[in-house]
């Protein structure tokens, strides 16, 4: 209460919320947390002002089958919060002068392929590699992380693997934790130590980190370690990293502690001289915008004001850092339960509730309607396909306005410009048609495309097996009852739902077959979020017979 009380105290000294009573904010906490029922999983909750710890709580239990409360001092994985601390690692074995960043990442990882252009340390920090994240990989080739206990020697072997990479290096940013396993095998080779002796001599024993260590190996008994938790029907179902995996998470700390690296770092404190200039450094992509990834950190704005951020989610833990350099301010949410990521985390709201607001943000409803005529919408519909991926858009007119099967409708604000969200979308005036997406970092080119024909002969021309050097991965297509489906061991089968011709969609990833120029079908191409393109080459054998749909 008295913490509370002094929270309350700074908040309106600093002008940083509006004007409430000390138990209207009081009910407004309890009230954001009371999802953390007693006896359930919870979380903690930390609020520094100035490198002082005014608010600090914990909700629920840490360990379900033992009956043990969740305290402040409950370990707590913290996800892909982890990355800036393998990132200061890096920067510290560059001040040094064992490494630079700015060196080809094969001069210490020479199993990578070479693909022709270098890639840097300072890109793979900063998610401009291009390198396909692994556990993507693993995920279509039916071993998702958490099946296998992976560890980052098995990282290397599936990122070596990869034939191709998932865009041009400082192309774009595209979050990949392959970047970071590769960092926690650097850090090894250049050190001659493991990244967790590293960052224990170097990070958290300086900065007084004393609940903090890695999940270096996962059978290790953790004193005060929290379970991680799933919702299951009306119970739960532990959901833990079984993995020696780390580096690109798998950092057990608490919120305070995370506070404490939080001051000790944007004091200067880290490096001598101070490496928080290298820290938050951001760098421009090759098209000239900029990309707000540094050191494992978000740099940002959030609310109208300078913001670094992260946010982390490994098995069922989830957690969130949100630091306001301007305000002194920072907010720190561990949990270890994933059973509200539907509804959002409540550090948002805790975030929203402490920091006004000073930006000036246009509300798209507010601005002046354009009407476009129902021909011109119609003339806009059809698949277009994203060359880089495959990925599909389905542009169509419902209820008199344009939407897009990636949801909702677009708002139109000229004939051919439309909104969806922060995001633009400009329909080309030229034939074939062509679709210009412009997000705040990037800008993808869609093209027009022929609609699926899923008549029986074009969807036997699929039909067979096909294997991936890149997953080490096989499955058996078959065309039946009318559907392509599609099998592979050891999951169940998948259903592809026809998009474009020789366009998908699937549960494994969008999907596209690719012909040689006899019409052949050759190959087939998998993209998901963090890995595009994963090949399946088609296998030369006898092909399984048809089977009639008649």
């Amino acid at each position: 209460m008295k913490r509370i009380f002094f929270l309350l105290l700074i908040i309106s000294a600093h002008h940083i919320s509006n004007a409430q009573s000390w138990q209207d904010t009081i009910d407004i906490i309890d009230k954001m947390f009371d999802r953390y029922k007693p006896g359930n999983p919870g979380c903690q909750l930390a609020i520094s002002r100035n490198g002082q710890v005014i608010f600090s709580r914990a909700w629920g239990m840490a360990d379900l089958e033992h009956a043990v409360p969740l305290t402040t001092e409950s370990v707590i994985e913290a996800g892909s919060i982890s990355k800036q601390f393998t990132a200061a690692a890096i920067l510290l074995l560059e001040q040094q002068g064992k490494l630079a960043i700015d060196d080809d990442v094969r001069k210490y990882v020479p199993e990578l392929p070479d693909y022709g252009t270098p890639i840097t340390l300072r890109q793979m920090m900063q998610h401009t590699s291009g390198l396909k994240d692994w556990g993507s990989i693993a995920e279509i080739a039916g071993w998702p992380r958490s099946t296998k206990t992976y560890n980052n020697d098995d990282a290397l072997y599936i990122i070596a693997r990869q034939k191709t990479l998932n865009n041009k290096p400082g192309d774009e940013f595209l979050y990949s934790n392959s970047n970071y396993n590769l960092f926690a095998v650097i850090v090894e080779r250049v050190s001659g130590i493991s990244l967790a002796q590293f960052t224990r001599l170097h990070i958290f024993e300086p900065a007084g980190m004393k609940h903090t260590e890695w999940r270096n190996n996962f059978k290790k008994v953790v004193l005060n370690r929290a379970m991680a938790y799933e919702r299951s029907g009306t119970g739960y179902l532990t959901n833990m990293p079984n993995e020696y995996v780390y580096g690109n998470g798998g950092l057990l700390t608490t919120a305070e502690d995370l506070l404490i690296w939080n001051d000790y770092y944007l004091n200067g404190k880290l490096g001598n001289p101070s490496l928080l200039k290298k820290q938050l450094a951001v760098s421009a992509l090759n098209n000239g915008k900029m990309n707000w990834y540094a050191a494992g950190l978000f740099t940002d704005s959030l609310r109208g004001r300078k913001t670094i951020s992260h946010s982390g989610a490994t098995a069922g833990y989830r957690s969130n850092l949100y630091c306001f350099p301007d305000l002194g301010l920072t907010i720190v949410w561990l949990s270890n339960t994933s059973e509200f990521d539907q509804v959002g985390s409540p550090v948002n709201s805790i975030r929203d509730l402490l920091v006004t607001n000073i930006s000036v943000v246009k509300n798209i409803n507010e601005l002046p309607p354009v009407t476009i005529p129902i021909e011109k919408l119609n003339s806009y519909t059809g698949w277009y396909k994203d060359p880089r991926t495959g990925l599909a858009l389905k542009l169509f007119v419902r209820d008199g306005r344009l939407a897009n099967s990636r949801g909702g409708n677009l708002i139109p604000v000229a004939e051919n410009v439309f909104m969806s969200g922060p995001n633009k979308i400009e329909i080309l005036p030229v034939k074939p048609s062509k679709l210009r997406f412009i997000t705040p970092v990037d800008t993808l080119h869609f093209f027009a495309v022929d609609s699926a024909k899923p008549d029986e002969k074009t969807m036997n021309d699929y039909a067979g097996k096909y294997y991936s050097e890149e997953a080490e991965a096989k499955f058996d297509i078959i065309f039946k009852d009318g559907k392509l489906v599609a099998s592979r061991n050891p999951t169940s089968d998948y259903l592809f739902s026809p998009t474009y011709k020789d366009g998908f969609s699937s549960p494994a990833g969008d999907i596209y077959f690719e012909r040689d120029k006899k019409l052949q079908v050759t190959s087939m191409k998998i993209s998901v979020g963090r890995a595009r393109n994963v090949e399946f080459r088609k296998m030369k054998t006898e092909r399984p017979p048809i089977l009639s749909t008649k």
